[in-house]
């Protein structure tokens, strides 16, 4: 029986060989067979999410709510020093060089990564516009988000910041933030299924001794997780949850 796993689509494009890379190497610790499938985006992953179909999920926090309190998903890991903050961008020749600029509501276009789009919902309050005044249109990847913008399409975007430094720099030299949160503790984090929980302590020593190897530490740069990994413990996943639910409200 293979274990499939899942990782959330909103990591950049030219990092999904590193998540093969680090599949392979979890198999080889645990001794188990997983299948790591990439999901188009948030619509197929939370459809394989609802549909019994995942195992092991690197989850943002609004998925890591769905899979932990309605489908019995259990926190194992979050990597170390790595916080999901929004940003918010324009072009670099707007007009708009900072939030309060903003005099009517613009047209801003994101991912339908939830987390990014209510945190940009949030750091456009210092402008005085209501939250629901403002229409965002969701495109399939941070890089679409870019486009629109240099094409002139879209006045904002947001983007998780982490997505954003990952923009090729030619991409960047067009774009200026003018706003990032600062928020520290939302994280992306790994959590097993059901039919994995008995296997989060193997995972989770695999994890934390991830860095005591060369193989280990190599697959951990590559992923850009220089840091490692720090266990997520039923309580901060519901901690986290009850941060992302103050926010929405």
């Amino acid at each position: 029986m293979a274990f499939q796993f899942a990782v959330s689509p909103d990591f950049a494009a030219d990092r999904i060989g590193q998540w093969f890379l680090f599949n392979t190497w979890l198999q080889r610790q645990i001794g188990a067979n997983v299948h790591l499938g990439i999901p188009a985006d948030f619509a197929e992953l939370r459809s394989s999410l609802r549909g019994d179909r995942l195992d092991l999920l690197y989850a943002n926090p609004f998925d890591l709510a769905v899979a932990v309190r309605e489908l019995g998903f259990t926190p194992i890991a979050a990597p170390v020093a790595r916080a999901d903050e929004a940003a918010v961008v324009v072009r670099a020749d707007s007009e708009i060089h900072s939030v309060k600029d903003l005099r009517t509501p613009p047209r801003v276009v994101c991912t339908d990564a939830p987390d990014v789009e209510f945190i940009g919902r949030i750091l456009l309050e210092p402008s005085g516009l209501e939250r629901n005044t403002i229409t965002v249109r969701q495109r399939p990847s941070y890089v679409v988000v870019a486009k629109e913008l240099l094409g002139g399409t879209a006045d904002v975007g947001f983007f998780l910041r982490r997505s954003f430094d990952e923009l090729s720099e030619l991409t960047r030299a067009n774009l200026r933030v003018i706003g990032t949160s600062h928020i520290y503790v939302v994280r992306h984090a790994l959590l097993a299924g059901p039919r994995l929980a008995e296997r989060r302590g193997d995972i989770l020593a695999a994890l934390l001794g991830m860095a005591e190897s060369d193989k280990g530490r190599g697959v951990l740069d590559e992923l850009g997780l220089v840091e490692g990994w720090k266990e997520m413990t039923p309580d901060e996943a519901e901690f986290l949850i009850d941060l992302m639910e103050t926010l929405i409200d």
